[in-house]
């Protein structure tokens, strides 16, 4: 409940400095501040909340520190102390100290924030910290640190308040519009040895260069539609190559394991599940620790499993964006329909992942306000192309932002002509240092020597590493 009050109070903070900043540049200028303008700003604040501060003497000269907030700490006092300097600070229409107000509570708010991380890593899925988010039009999170995250990412990119926030995670409802935002916060050792090595081995298949469906064309209230129908006599064989991937990347000691879009069937997610389950605890351990299936076409939904190591659900995402395909010289749409849900899946030391399904990678509104909108630092992409698009522009906008991407493809979705589009069936495109190669930031997966003649190696595997910058 202690929790839950100052971040009420604090969502409402920034809900006023958001109002009152239509034009955007004030976020600009607080940034280039004098020197003396801070240190009044600060101590100011610390004359009105004492308690958000230390003080340590140099000679004659006095230095504000903040400390840490305890739960103790967060009691009436405090809260009736901030909300009291509010108010003055709206009267004053103070937006400068408002904003410093706001990073002071963030960097007082660390540990508690780490504390509250490792709460949310024993729920199946979490909530906003805040219980007013419906009418500040704010959510906040804990927010986790990414090794290859800059400090001030998107400084250059966007002007707004939570420029200046590495503790809070800031959810603007405005930018998340209809969508729904449901969160997962990965347990600590999720990831073996991350904490050491600061990198992440990444296994990516293509799995098999025939696709097992066909598409059923039909109109419904005019609109041209396609879905897809499984051969289901191809389905205990299908599940058996992708476990066998599955275990090939385990044995190459990968953490994620990524799959394309519609090469599983119905049965897929319980086949993984039970061939995990059944596995004694020492070899389940050697199983990746993030295994994002492909994804099944059933009911008009394309969705993606993702599991853990011990074959627990961890989420299922939902393609929003449906494709266009064309068909005897016209156009027919994807007849699939979405939940609006976005799983964004947090882990301290990478920071927040989310599965964008191919063509909602390709959405760019949609990519750029998820990025925006949780400062996403993994995508993962899931595909059935043709090739004709080209993902590798889209991979640049989010490596600007230190957004890293897994894109994996597959052969069974070559056709005739387009041969060319398949010389390479997946990327990786890592944010890197500045001193580092500058051919390391995109990785390419070749498809095989065979895969344009018709002769699939039946041995699709690729491996790639992400390290902290």
């Amino acid at each position: 409940m202690k929790m839950i009050r100052i971040c009420n109070i604090i969502a409402e903070l920034c809900s006023e400095i958001i109002r009152s900043c239509s034009d955007d540049s004030v976020f600009v200028k607080y940034g280039c501040l004098s020197p003396k303008r801070r240190s009044e700003m600060l101590r100011d604040i610390s004359e009105n909340i004492g308690s958000l501060f230390t003080v340590s003497s140099e000679g004659e000269d006095l230095h504000l520190h903040i400390r840490q907030l305890k739960k103790d700490d967060l009691d009436d006092k405090l809260y009736d102390e901030i909300g009291e300097y509010i108010s003055v600070l709206k009267d004053r229409s103070e937006i400068f100290t408002m904003i410093a107000l706001v990073q002071v509570i963030d960097e007082a708010m660390k540990d508690l924030l780490l504390e509250k991380i490792r709460e949310y890593q024993t729920d199946d899925f979490s909530v906003v910290l805040n219980t007013n988010r419906e009418t500040t039009g704010i959510g906040l999170l804990p927010r986790c640190s990414c090794v290859w995250e800059r400090k001030h990412r998107l400084s250059h990119s966007y002007n707004r308040l939570d420029n200046y926030l590495f503790h809070f995670l800031l959810i603007e409802n405005s930018i998340l519009g209809e969508l729904i935002d449901k969160h997962i916060f990965l347990p600590d050792d999720m990831f073996h040895d991350f904490s050491v090595k600061n990198q992440l081995k990444i296994a990516a298949s293509a799995v098999r260069a025939e696709k097992h469906f066909a598409y059923d064309y039909y109109t419904r209230n005019d609109i041209q539609c396609f879905s897809v129908s499984y051969d289901k006599t191809k389905a205990e064989k299908d599940n058996e190559e992708i476990w066998r991937m599955i275990g090939e990347s385990g044995n190459n000691s990968c953490d994620i394991i990524v799959f394309p879009e519609a090469l599983a069937n119905c049965e897929t997610d319980e086949y993984i599940r039970q061939r995990i389950i059944s596995l004694p605890s020492e070899d389940q351990n050697k199983i990746p620790s993030l295994i994002i299936l492909p994804s099944v076409v059933d009911k008009n939904m394309n969705t993606v499993t993702v599991l853990d190591r011990f074959g627990n659900v961890i989420c299922r995402q939902n393609k929003q964006y449906p494709f266009c395909l064309e068909h005897d010289g016209t156009v027919w749409l994807e007849d699939i329909r979405t939940n609006m849900v976005v799983n964004i899946l947090h882990y301290e030391g990478i920071g927040r992942i989310a599965i964008l399904i191919c063509k909602d990678f390709l959405t760019t509104k949609y990519m750029e306000q998820l990025m925006r909108c949780f400062k996403l630092t993994l995508i993962i992409v899931p595909s059935f192309s043709t090739g004709s698009y080209d993902f590798c522009q889209s991979f640049d906008v989010c490596a600007h932002d230190d957004c890293n991407v897994i894109w994996i493809n597959t052969c069974a979705a070559m056709e005739k002509g387009k041969e060319a589009n398949f010389e390479n069936i997946g990327y990786v495109r890592k944010r890197i240092g500045r001193n580092d190669d500058d051919s390391q930031k995109l990785c390419e997966m070749p498809a095989c020597e065979g895969a344009f003649a018709g002769k699939c190696n039946s041995h699709c595997i690729y491996f790639e590493t992400i390290r902290g910058v």
